[in-house]
């Protein structure tokens, strides 16, 4: 196994539709996949090359014309630089023999998906997809590094007052962060209130100090959410993490 395969796959979505990029590159983020849009295939097949372990879902009736989506795919499979890609189709179309065309004479990996008007049964038999090629590899929750983000902060009440803190890095498990002056938190301590701050969300959550390290002579704390943690937290926390990439991503296409 690979460095890449124990860190799970990038699944791309190339031109998608607006039901793709609202709700279903969305879902799949709720289910801890590494998922990101991209509207320029010129720039993606790129990126293909520093990133050769990945998956695109190409949504071939936008975008592009039949005949460049053909040359597309069939030029990402046939380069030794992009030959480990795994590409499947997305289609609004039924057309038995378009459907042949990518599934026996292009053999794509990742089959021909037509996209119903139930987004959720399409939601399904992508992550059935994604699973059968192991696309989150050994890595069970997607994590933000956040060290360098600004408005990424956390608030815990201690003695009576809050005290502020940068977040490192943030999962839908728990989160590490610093504090300009060491609160010496205690392992195991439990705090109700915690204040998390993703940019302009502000979150509550309960947690217990697991531990803590020395990053660069600073004192580091992981902190770790309890089972009571609201779950519409969670699916917040996902989504900041979803855009927090798919951020990186765009800054790195520019």
């Amino acid at each position: 196994m690979t460095k890449d395969d124990s860190l799970g796959k990038k699944v791309f979505f190339l031109h998608p539709s607006a039901i793709v990029q609202n709700q279903i590159v969305s879902e799949l983020a709720q289910e801890e996949f590494e998922v990101y849009s991209v509207k320029d295939e010129i720039k993606l097949r790129n990126l293909l090359k520093k990133h050769p372990n990945s998956v695109v879902f190409a949504n071939i009736n936008e975008g592009m014309k039949d005949k460049a989506w053909e040359d597309w795919i069939r030029g990402v499979m046939g380069s030794s630089e992009t030959a480990d890609v795994n590409i499947g189709i997305l289609s609004y179309g039924t057309d038995e023999a378009v459907r042949k065309k990518y599934t026996e004479q292009i053999n794509v990996r990742c089959g021909f998906t037509v996209m119903k008007s139930d987004a959720g049964e399409v939601v399904k038999q992508l992550i059935g997809i994604l699973n059968g090629i192991n696309a989150k590899g050994r890595r069970k929750y997607m994590r933000a590094l956040t060290e360098k983000e600004t408005n990424v902060t956390v608030n815990l009440p201690i003695n009576g007052t809050f005290v502020v803190g940068s977040i490192k890095d943030i999962s839908v498990v728990g989160f590490s962060c610093s504090f300009k002056e060491d609160p010496g938190l205690t392992k195991n301590s439990l705090f109700n209130d915690i204040q998390i701050r993703l940019q302009s969300q502000l979150l509550k959550a309960e947690g217990i100090v697991f531990g803590s390290r020395i990053d660069g002579g600073e004192k580091t704390y992981v902190i770790l959410f309890t089972q009571r943690i609201d779950p519409s937290v969670r699916t917040k926390i996902r989504k900041y993490i979803q855009s927090y990439f798919q951020g990186k991503l765009d800054d790195e296409l520019k």
